[in-house]
Order: structure tokens, then sequence, then C-alpha cells
């Protein structure tokens, strides 16, 4: 399966949603796809979606999703990486007016130099980086283990869902 989110922020981004939906009708993509499409105009013709899930139905789909193709906004990538999956990671522009500045270039140029994400800067890359998943996420792994990534990730990741676990049983207890 591939999980895309486009995270909660006002302006659409409809070029990353028409791009998967073409590569899914077209027949490029086979797998299942679900999108979260949030303020988004476009609605798709060949995939699941939602316009918004709850956080916890998000992380549920990073955990179970083959693929994980978000924007670049930081409260989508992260709990890819606590997850211990390595997301595409495609960051809205301001040129495409779907934000404000390019503060998510920015921010995926520091988070992909570390290693963990693959980012799309041009929307026809996608393809080739969904085709060649596998061996991109490999190859980021392989560098991750050598720095002894893997170990930090998988207890930071516990402490993060200890956390959220926390705060899940306290919010229903009010």
């Amino acid at each position: 399966m591939i999980f895309v989110t486009v995270g909660t922020h006002e302006q659409p981004f409809d070029r990353l949603i028409k791009e998967i939906d073409r590569l899914k009708g077209t027949g490029k993509i086979d797998d299942h796809i679900f999108i979260q499409t949030g303020y988004s105009t476009y609605n798709p013709h060949f995939c699941k979606y939602k316009r918004f899930i709850a956080f916890e139905e998000m992380v549920e789909m990073i955990g179970k999703a083959r693929i994980i193709i978000t924007h670049g906004g930081p409260g989508s990538i992260m709990p890819c990486i606590y997850k211990g999956k390595i997301p595409i990671v495609v960051p809205r522009q301001k040129k495409f007016k779907e934000v404000v500045d390019n503060h998510q270039l920015s921010f995926c140029r520091k988070i992909e130099e570390k290693g963990k994400i693959i980012v799309v800067y041009e929307i026809e890359e996608l393809e080739q980086k969904i085709r060649n998943f596998d061996d991109l996420k490999n190859k980021l792994w392989e560098k991750l283990k050598e720095n002894g990534f893997e170990a930090k990730v998988k207890n930071f990741a516990e402490a993060i869902e200890a956390i959220c676990q926390e705060i899940i049983r306290k919010k229903k207890k009010i």
C-alpha cells in the first residue's frame, strides 16, 4: 500500500495529488493507494481518499504502508521517521502557490543530507522514485546502519509511542 498525505496546511497541493492519481490511472503504479487530500481542490479518480484523518489513523497508515509519500512538513515527516520508515517527500513550493515561502525546500534539504528521506524536487521525478523505492530505501538504510541510526530510531520511536499512548489515555479520561 502507498499512503499519501498532504497534511493540514490551508493551501491546496493539487500538483502532488494529480500526479499520484495520474500514475495510478495509467497503470504506472499497481499498489493500492490511499490519499489524505487536505484542502486540495482536486479529487482523485483512481485512488481512495479522505480530506482529513485523525493523527492516530495517520500513524496506523504509516505503519502499514510500503511507501509513504508526503509533503515537506515536519508534522508529516517525523511520524514516518519515528516509525522507522523512509518517506518520499515532495516539498510544497511557493512558485506553485502551495505555500507562502520555500521553508519546506530548506527543511527537506537538511533532512535529506542526513539520509532520512527521499526528496522529489520536480514532480516528474516521482514515478522513478516510486519505481526505485526499494533500492533507494535500502541504500539509505545501509548508510544509517553504519552510523548506528537504527538502534537510535528504535529507542526514540518507542519513547515517542509511549508518550503518545499516555496522552491518548489521558484524553479519553477527560
